[in-house]
């Protein structure tokens, strides 16, 4: 494949963090596509970004090069795919919002993926890609991970800390 690499899209990284969470069992372009909400098309361009970036053996073993990946989500995540909380909408909660965060950084103020059949309301936060929240509602490792992506993309330090303590136990 000679395709031009012109960077990252935020959906790679949630479809890494689903290669990941899939540890140990086969899987397809097709399942990735179904499970995600994304096209088969979509998957197939987005795992060759994220070759050419150096986050995933595709070609031979079809694995994440983790501590690559982690490195990104530490270093680079919040600058490359920033989030600006907006306006108050229904929706699924995320960043320190979702219930392994709230625990420790209980808060007033929430934010949610929107969603028009949420039955929350916090600060809009934009997710990494618009099929996300059914992605997440029927994986709740997957939406753990990409709720703390969110923690990363607009929490503070403190919160920022313990998110990325927790995505290293989930992906390395």
């Amino acid at each position: 494949m000679n395709r031009q690499h012109n960077g990252m899209r935020p959906q790679d990284i949630a479809i890494l963090l689903k290669i990941i969470v899939k540890t140990g069992l086969p899987w397809q372009n097709k399942d990735l596509a179904a499970e995600l909400f994304l096209s088969p098309a979509e998957i197939s361009i987005s795992l060759y970004r994220s070759e050419s970036a150096g986050l995933i053996d595709y070609t031979n073993s079809k694995s994440v090069y983790r501590q690559s990946l982690m490195e990104f989500i530490e270093h680079g995540l919040r600058y490359v795919f920033p989030a600006i909380p907006g306006t108050m909408v229904n929706g699924l909660y995320t960043a320190h919002s979702h219930p392994f965060m709230k625990g420790q950084f209980p808060s007033e103020m929430n934010y949610v993926w929107p969603d028009a059949r949420g039955e929350v309301r916090g600060l809009a936060i934009g997710p990494l890609y618009k099929e996300q929240v059914k992605a997440a509602q029927s994986d709740p490792t997957l939406y753990l991970m990409l709720a703390l992506i969110d923690v990363i993309r607009v929490g503070r330090v403190r919160e920022m800390k313990v998110a990325i303590e927790e995505l290293k136990k989930q992906i390395l």
